[in-house]
């Protein structure tokens, strides 16, 4: 029987919990319990996003075939204990994964030096900042180095666990447990992820290739012409493959980012509302709380407030 642990920490995102109905359904559909699934914190009890309390198993509790270290709102640095039992995992674990967010705390833990890792894309910047010594993949929904597995968001944690199935039990399993999921397919580590909207997934590589590059540098001027410049492409060649492949200008489509990527962040971290603005490229807070008004019907204030009230 393999063990799996899902870390968990104040402010656990709920929707982190759905990782383990994967092994759930693998014991289902293999009618027996080859995996022991539970929940691992520092105290034994950890309050969620909704306000609620959780009980859990405490670090010592171990060993683990597997450890998952799940997402969480507001997230704040991980205490000692935590990265001690990460980093004693390294030797005693056969698999260390995140999802979402969670991937700072192994970036904390050191455990993603000279490792691919991915992370939500509205925090990859962020997370390549912190951790230089990481290859941070913005574009991939997970990522699987050595013994080390990362997952972009909550819900393509689903997508890493059903990768670890197929590892452990083969495809055909994993298939079974993705359609009795309700899930459309399995997504490969590959597969993009899905961030300013699937109209703006154009096929061109090269409206791509400037899009990634305009996600990168989210906090600098992004003109035409330095969009066109990532694309290999002139001005106004650009302009028409952009508009033709997406049904957006780029300034739109821009401006869209920057909005995506800001709420996020507004909503989901504590970073100041002044450095948001700086790092998406909005120049100043008030053309963001502008652009706030205009397309949520709130400023950034008032959403990051709704945001802590569970509103």
């Amino acid at each position: 029987m393999q063990r799996i642990a899902l870390v968990v920490t104040a402010n656990l995102q709920v929707l982190s919990l759905s990782v383990l109905s994967v092994f759930e359904f693998a014991n289902a559909m293999m009618g027996q319990q080859h995996y022991d699934v539970c929940l691992l914190s520092e105290d034994g009890r950890v309050r969620t996003s909704f306000g609620t309390d959780m009980l859990t198993n405490r670090f010592g509790d171990g060993p683990f075939d597997t450890i998952i270290v799940s997402a969480a709102i507001d997230f704040q640095p991980a205490t000692p204990a935590t990265l001690a039992f990460l980093k004693d995992s390294l030797i005693s674990s056969r698999r260390i994964a995140s999802t979402c967010v969670g991937a700072f705390t192994l970036g904390e833990a050191g455990l993603l030096d000279g490792r691919q890792a991915t992370t939500h894309w509205a925090m990859a910047a962020e997370l390549s900042r912190r951790f230089p010594n990481a290859k941070v993949v913005p574009e991939r929904i997970f990522t699987r180095d050595g013994q080390i597995w990362t997952s972009a968001g909550v819900t393509s944690g689903m997508d890493l666990a059903l990768s670890m199935v197929e590892q452990d039990l083969g495809q055909e399993l994993a298939k079974s447990v993705a359609k009795v999921m309700v899930l459309d397919h399995r997504r490969s580590g590959n597969q993009p992820q899905i961030t300013i909207g699937p109209d703006l997934y154009s096929g061109s590589d090269r409206i791509e290739e400037s899009l990634r590059y305009a996600r990168q540098n989210l906090g600098k001027p992004l003109t035409v012409a330095s969009l066109a410049d990532a694309a290999k492409l002139s001005p106004r060649q650009f302009s028409r493959l952009f508009r033709a492949t997406t049904g957006e200008s780029p300034a739109k489509a821009i401006e869209k980012m920057r909005l995506e990527v800001a709420r996020h962040l507004v909503e989901h971290s504590t970073t100041t509302i002044q450095k948001i603005v700086r790092d998406t490229g909005f120049g100043d807070s008030e053309r963001m709380r502008r652009s706030f008004v205009r397309s949520f019907g709130f400023a950034p204030q008032v959403l990051r407030s709704r945001s802590r009230k569970g509103q």
